[in-house]
C-alpha cells in the first residue's frame, strides 16, 4: 500500500493515524469513566442516556484497538466502529434535542457532543477520511 503518511503495509496508526488513535484513546477513557460513574451513581436519572454513553465508550475502545492493530481485519473493524459511531452521534444528538426527557443529563453524544467541544461529531468524519485514505 502506498500513500501519504502510510509507511508500511496495513498500518493505520502512522502519520495522521497516530493523532487519530490518540484522540480515540482519550475519548475511550473519558467516555468509559463518565458512563461508569453516571451508571453507578445516577442511573435512575437517565438510564437510556447513560447506557448509550457506555455504548459510545465501547465503540471508542473498539475503534482505538482496531486502528492500533491495523491490517485488513483491523481496517474493517475500525470502519464498522466508526460507522456505528457516526450513526450514534447523529441519532443521539438529534434525540437529545427532540426528546429532552430521555436526555436530562449530558453524555458524550448528547447535543452532538457539545460537552466535548463537538469533537464527537467531527471525529467519525475524520476517522472515515483516514480509513478511506488507508483502504487496503
Amino acid at each position: 500500500m502506498s500513500g501519504v503518511g502510510v509507511d508500511r503495509e496495513g498500518a493505520l496508526a502512522v502519520g495522521w493515524g497516530r493523532a487519530l488513535v490518540f484522540v480515540y484513546g482519550v475519548f475511550a477513557v473519558a467516555a468509559t469513566g463518565r458512563s461508569i460513574l453516571q451508571i453507578s451513581t445516577e442511573f435512575d436519572n437517565a438510564p437510556l442516556a447513560y447506557c448509550l454513553s457506555l455504548l459510545a465508550a465501547v465503540v471508542y475502545l473498539v475503534a482505538t484497538t482496531s486502528l492500533l492493530l491495523g491490517g485488513r481485519t483491523g481496517w474493517r473493524v475500525a470502519a464498522l466502529a466508526v460507522c456505528v459511531e457516526l450513526v450514534g452521534v447523529l441519532a443521539v444528538g438529534t434525540l437529545s434535542y427532540v426528546a429532552t426527557d430521555l436526555f436530562p443529563d449530558k453524555t458524550v453524544w448528547s447535543h452532538f457532543g457539545q460537552g466535548y467541544g463537538y469533537f464527537p461529531l467531527v471525529l467519525p468524519f475524520a476517522g472515515l477520511a483516514w480509513l478511506r485514505h488507508t483502504r487496503p
